[in-house]
């Protein structure tokens, strides 16, 4: 249980850390990010894992990198319903994304190491 925790915490942490590097990537509070990492969490393991099946073949044709177009529509599916997180467009969401997956990676790696 605490692991959930803290990993729900880091990637709340997470989304505010992008939002000061991507432009046009923004969130007004540590409440709004907590909001935004349930969401993406909740969409991720729903119509993320549905989308993900569904394209899988393109996934392997482009060696995984398509999973960021759908963590960026996730993100924007986000931006949509949580208020106080905001995303421009499409490309600061794709850049976000990307961001995103690195510094999360950084952050657990830090945290459970």
């Amino acid at each position: 249980m605490l692991y959930l925790i803290v990993n729900w915490f880091l990637s709340a942490l997470s989304l505010i850390i992008v939002a000061h590097i991507v432009p046009g990537f923004q969130v007004k509070s540590f409440g709004s990010a907590l909001i935004a990492a349930l969401v993406i969490g909740l969409i991720n393991s729903t119509l993320g894992l549905l989308l993900k099946i569904l394209t899988f073949p393109l996934t392997i044709v482009t060696f995984g990198l398509f999973l960021f177009v759908i963590n960026a529509l996730i993100l924007l599916m986000t931006s949509g319903l949580v208020s106080g997180f905001y995303v421009q467009s499409f490309g600061p969401a794709l850049i976000g994304a990307v961001v995103l997956t690195l510094v999360t990676t950084v952050l657990r790696h830090l945290v459970f190491a």
